[in-house]
């Protein structure tokens, strides 16, 4: 590969690049070569590739990147279609987060119970991972605040309009900030 598809290549926070050379990511895959330089230039993506593709990584470092740690306000929003991803994806930013000192990430299910999760969004975290019936129920109480948000991502966005989840979506939509960057991501398990 060229250093084209180096992640070093990319303009990369510093500690997302250090912490990418400690877990082993040095070239980036097909999907994030593609899409990382649009989202790191702050361009809505769509990314269509095979799962384990990389998508996940590509979405967490676009955000991830732009970032403010310093300030305490929900600055993403990842709605994924099951507890099952939204748990997988929470760990792979926080894998990817690992350089950042003081980061936030706090998951939103359904599921679990509610009173661990209020208790967790008395201080706002940087990102929420969620599916989408819990964000909504959050919102509806007022316990999440995203009038600050400035990256929502929907991953696997096919498979949660196939789960009818295009209700709740459009209910979360209305309640965010119309100036931000939104990052989808859609699965295919064979080639096209």
């Amino acid at each position: 590969m060229s250093n084209s598809n180096k992640f070093s290549s990319l303009d990369l926070q510093p500690s997302l690049l250090s912490n990418l050379l400690e877990i082993g990511y040095e070239e980036m895959t097909l999907v994030q070569a593609e899409t990382l330089p649009q989202m790191i230039g702050g361009s809505d993506v769509l990314a269509r590739a095979k799962t384990g593709s990389g998508k996940t990584a590509a979405f967490g470092l676009g955000l991830l990147n732009k970032l403010d740690a310093t300030s305490f306000r929900t600055q993403a929003l990842v709605l994924c279609p099951t507890r099952e991803l939204a748990d997988q994806v929470a760990k792979e930013i926080r894998r990817l987060a690992r350089g950042i000192l003081n980061i936030k990430i706090l998951t939103l299910c359904g599921g679990v119970p509610l009173r661990p999760q209020l208790a967790s969004l008395q201080h706002s975290p940087h990102i929420i991972v969620g599916t989408p019936g819990r964000v909504l129920k959050h919102l509806a109480k007022e316990t999440v605040k995203l009038k600050d948000l400035e990256t929502l991502v929907l991953d696997e966005a096919d498979r949660m309009l196939d789960m009818g989840f295009i209700r709740d979506i459009k209910k979360v939509l209305k309640l965010l900030p119309k100036k931000r960057q939104n990052l989808l991501s859609v699965s295919y398990t064979h080639q096209t």
